[in-house]
């Protein structure tokens, strides 16, 4: 197997969860190519400098196996640095790609815009907020009931999931969270995650 790295904005990882963490979105009409990167560094580098400044101010990378046979159709292109070595899968090979993936896709690392806003959710005590106002409600959930923050996990998993390291990076303080509090906020919903039972792991947060 041979692990390469995708660089994805929220809008893609979003339908990355929808398959269950096991495929990429099929490409849009104006984009012929899909473009995995062969290493970290590259991958962070387009998350951070490029994805964060399109619409939705995130970028992830995230990160799958691959079987060799199939990779071996394909040549690495080094399109600057040496650290800047990328696949160009054809669009219409999409669909074989995503079936050649071994396991989940994972996501690595989230960086993230001043202007994020998050996945917003459409039920339970989650809904309509953006991701700031969601974690300073789960953080008061948590105080007075933590029945309703462990259904909460598990009604909204994909937004805790897609804006989970936003959450684990940002500064809560001026909004009445302080940072320890924080900090054993997102330790809570990770064991409400595994509580729950849910398949796809949290990304790690460092």
């Amino acid at each position: 197997m041979t692990t390469l790295y995708r660089p994805v904005g929220l809008h893609e990882l979003a339908l990355i969860w929808d398959s269950g963490m096991r495929g990429f979105p099929p490409r849009l009409l104006h984009q012929p190519i899909f473009y995995p990167v062969a290493n970290m560094e590259y991958a962070i580098q387009i998350a951070r400098d490029w994805n964060t400044k399109e619409s939705s101010f995130a970028g992830y990378v995230t990160k799958f196996a691959l079987a060799e046979s199939y990779l071996a159709n394909f040549e690495p292109h080094t399109v600057g640095s040496a650290a800047h070595v990328e696949y160009w899968i054809p669009a219409k090979q999409l669909e074989e790609l995503n079936s050649a993936i071994q396991g989940l896709i994972s996501v690595e690392s989230g960086f993230f815009g001043s202007g994020f806003k998050g996945f917003v959710p459409e039920a339970f005590g989650l809904k309509g907020k953006d991701a700031i106002e969601q974690f300073v409600a789960m953080a008061k959930t948590w105080d007075y009931s933590r029945m309703d923050f462990v259904c909460e996990v598990s009604t909204n998993r994909k937004a805790i999931y897609l804006n989970f390291l936003f959450w684990s990076q940002f500064d809560f303080v001026l909004l009445g969270v302080e940072t320890q509090q924080r900090d054993s906020t997102i330790a809570y919903i990770r064991e409400a995650w595994e509580f729950n039972h849910i398949g796809t792991p949290l990304p790690a947060y460092r």
